[in-house]
């Protein structure tokens, strides 16, 4: 089968959709990439969090989708909105990366850097813990890509920055980890979603074959958490499921970006919405709501 793979022109994005793409080949399909354009690749100046707006790095992609001008879209999948969208499917969520935050500074460990030492991060979640467990740090909003903030450490701009380890892994940079934090990620953080029209029946079985039901299990705990907390992917929420057993373990968070409050919950069972909705009920009994109003 001929397939047109849309994708956003980042370095880890086309990354991400190459990888995606030599599985399909391998599989016998033809596959050609084609570059999109979407509104958070052009509005580089301000943080995530003040842009504002759902879909800010996959609207335009499912627009593509839903034109036909391409058949399947690759996204990380904590940046797509956990509401439906209309007319499409995500047909696949492949394995799972790595889902730890992973701090980059030359040579250091995060709690080895000095008082006042300036850490960059683009995520209010991150900013969060970061305050909660060194609340001496300067820490600095960070737009751009990976090579770009790399690059910050490297001159001496920052003193270190936090990234998605998985991120740093598909791009052939794990050997710059300094260390892997041990921080609550982002709901899904690690995991990639293949999106595809839901009238497209040919395709959507194609892509299934990529599909990873204990990953999906995972993420979808923890994504109807964040849905019910009424967060998107810049909100201070941290979530995190795995296997335990036959069922599954969940454990979340919600922060304050001072670093001040934190409540936290946990639950294990086996279906993952009803699990994301007891933690997400839970963390709302102790006040996450309050704390998502003032972020």
């Amino acid at each position: 089968m001929k397939l047109v793979l849309g994708t956003r022109g980042s370095q880890l994005a086309r990354a991400q959709s190459t990888l995606i793409a030599d599985l399909l080949r391998g599989r016998g399909h033809e596959v050609t990439l084609t570059i999109i354009e979407t509104r958070g690749d052009k509005e580089t100046d301000r943080p995530v969090p003040e842009i504002g707006g759902k879909g800010l790095f996959t609207l335009e992609l499912e627009e593509a989708l839903r034109a036909g001008r391409i058949d399947l879209a690759v996204h990380s999948l904590k940046d797509l909105p956990t509401e439906d969208a209309p007319g499409l499917v995500v047909a696949a969520v492949p394995l799972r990366e790595d889902w730890h935050d992973a701090l980059v500074s030359k040579g250091k460990k995060l709690m080895d850097l000095p008082r006042g030492a300036r850490v960059g991060t683009a995520s209010l979640r991150r900013q969060a813990l970061l305050r909660r467990r060194r609340p001496d740090l300067d820490i600095v909003p960070l737009r751009g890509n990976v090579d770009t903030r790399l690059r910050r450490v490297r001159e001496g701009a920052l003193d270190a920055i936090v990234l998605a380890a998985a991120g740093l892994n598909r791009l052939g940079r794990g050997g710059e980890i300094t260390e892997l934090l041990d921080f609550l990620p982002a709901p899904a953080q690690g995991a990639l979603a293949i999106q595809a029209s839901a009238g497209r029946a040919e395709i959507v079985a194609a892509l299934h074959a990529l599909h990873d039901e204990t990953t999906s299990r995972c993420v979808h705990a923890e994504r109807e958490l964040l849905h019910l907390l009424g967060g998107g992917c810049s909100v201070p929420v941290g979530a995190l499921c795995v296997p335990d057993g036959h069922h599954l373990k969940l454990r979340a968070l919600v922060a304050a970006t001072d670093g001040s409050r934190i409540v936290e919950g946990e639950g294990v069972g086996g279906d993952p919405g009803a699990l994301g909705a007891v933690i997400a009920a839970r963390l709302k009994e102790e006040g996450a709501q309050e704390i998502l109003g003032a972020s």
